[in-house]
């Protein structure tokens, strides 16, 4: 009788979290949210995930929550957070507005990438695996699954190049920003430099398309952008000015709109843009890609950052990580980091908005879901999440010591603040509640006087397909 009440009450656990994964969807609200509003838990979906039992009152209480809200117009529930206010008075308004990413929030980026440690850390953490690769002819071949403004993937190349400064470089970059590409391109003169044999190509194309540089419908194969460049000449400040004159490429048909459906960025029209030294053709010529001749095979594939702390690890590992694990050859490896938490930025968080969550999924979560999602191939991949000593390690918010040992500038607490808000990813629907007093500074300033300083950690994991 236990084992049939089991049964039934995983049914229950299953169904019920169907329905709340597809509320929050639909809403684009935050599970943690979700969990607040109803029952004044945000952790309520995650331990029905792995497996806690849900009470009836709980489950009464989540049912008619859907039931009153989920036929509700999406611009009621958006335009007044007010009405997502649990009865403690903590804002709870997770909701983002159709079409919002936050990693193109350009300000927060730039201020963040400037002020912060971040970039090189990864690229000092990646370049470790180059030491576990073993590439075999023509050429050592790096997928990067989000190269943003190229400081890391800049990084890295150097690091190749100390390592194998002979050997011919095929680099993938996705990126669907137009802004980033053109930041990115900026850097890749003194790549192209340095290291001559080296085949740059990069892409707006999705994760399941772009380690293969194929659309996947029709129409999209048919609007696909293929453009191929031979750079001229043999100093960087010749690449460099070539580069330049991309621009006008760049901003013409570099551009994205907005999925009706999800509200993230999407590609207006496929590109793929190649560069190469023209002194180098001949013996680059057999790794160039081409229409119909793509490999996917890659030696190392840099996942840094590459999705929504906030995002369910289903779609994680679905949409993100299995086509990029299904990409390297055999001996190659994917290096993934994302934000930890359990650190004094996460405090600041805590301060203006207590119980609040943004990293719902750890490495051990990653790792368990995409080994789901590959079924039976996973036996021929290695899952590494190493201890913590090893995958979490901390950067910092740069700061002067005697700014923070006395009265803490105006500047630097912004700096702190934008630093704390960008790595827990707050939306702006939620900033203009909070911005409105000086509770948040106030936080940030405790927090800084507190530890001498601000920094963050990330958490890294690596997957690795087995030799033949």
């Amino acid at each position: 009788m236990r084992t049939a009440e089991r049964q039934i009450q995983t049914r229950t656990s299953d169904q019920i979290l169907g329905e709340i994964r597809d509320y929050c969807r639909a809403t684009h609200t935050a599970e943690s949210t979700f969990g607040r509003l109803v029952v004044n838990d945000g952790k309520l979906v995650s331990r029905l995930r792995d497996g806690a039992r849900i009470t009836t009152g709980t489950l009464d209480k989540v049912r008619a929550y859907l039931s009153e809200h989920r036929n509700a117009p999406l611009s009621a529930r958006t335009e007044s957070p007010a009405a997502f206010k649990p009865a403690n008075g903590a804002i709870a308004a997770d909701i983002a507005p159709p079409g919002f990413r936050f990693f193109d929030n350009r300000q927060k980026y730039l201020l963040f990438v400037s002020t912060c440690s971040e970039k090189t850390e990864i690229a000092n953490r990646v370049s470790l695996e180059l030491g576990n690769l073993q590439p075999s002819p023509p050429a050592l071949r790096i997928f990067d699954a989000g190269v943003g403004d190229g400081t890391v993937l800049s990084r890295v190349m150097r690091a190749v190049h100390a390592r194998f400064p002979t050997m011919p470089l095929y680099v993938v970059a996705k990126e669907i920003s137009y802004e980033d590409v053109r930041l990115m391109l900026e850097k890749m003169a003194d790549r192209l430099f340095e290291h001559p044999a080296t085949v740059l190509v990069v892409t707006n194309l999705y994760y399941a398309e772009a380690p293969w540089l194929t659309p996947r419908s029709a129409t999209s194969a048919q609007s696909l952008i293929w453009k191929d460049v031979e750079l001229s000449g043999n100093t960087a400040h010749g690449f460099a000015e070539q580069i330049g004159q991309l621009e006008g490429f760049l901003a013409e048909n570099w551009r994205a709109g907005i999925s009706p459906t999800t509200g993230n960025p999407v590609y207006t029209r496929p590109i793929i843009l190649t560069l190469r030294r023209e002194d180098h053709s001949f013996l680059l010529d057999p790794i160039m890609p081409r229409p119909g001749r793509v490999m996917a095979d890659y030696d190392l594939v840099i996942a840094s950052q590459p999705y929504r702390a906030r995002a369910s690890v289903e779609f994680k590992a679905s949409k993100v990580l299995t086509p990029l694990v299904r990409s390297l050859r055999p001996g190659g490896r994917l290096v993934g980091i994302h934000s930890h938490g359990n650190d004094p930025g996460i405090e600041i968080i805590e301060e203006v908005w207590p119980g609040d969550d943004p990293f719902k999924t750890d490495r051990y979560a990653i790792l368990r879901q995409v080994k789901h999602e590959l079924g039976g191939a996973a036996r021929h991949y290695n899952f590494n999440a190493s201890s913590d000593a090893r995958s979490i390690f901390r950067y910092q918010m740069h700061t002067l010591p005697d700014e923070v040992s006395g009265p803490i500038g105006t500047s630097t607490l912004f700096a702190a603040w934008n630093a704390a808000i960008y790595v827990a990813q707050i939306e702006d629907v939620r900033l203009s509640e909070v911005v409105r007093d000086g509770r948040y500074l106030e936080a940030t300033d405790r927090v800084l006087k507190k530890y001498g300083g601000l920094w963050f950690n990330d958490e890294t994991y690596v997957i690795s397909r087995r030799r033949a």
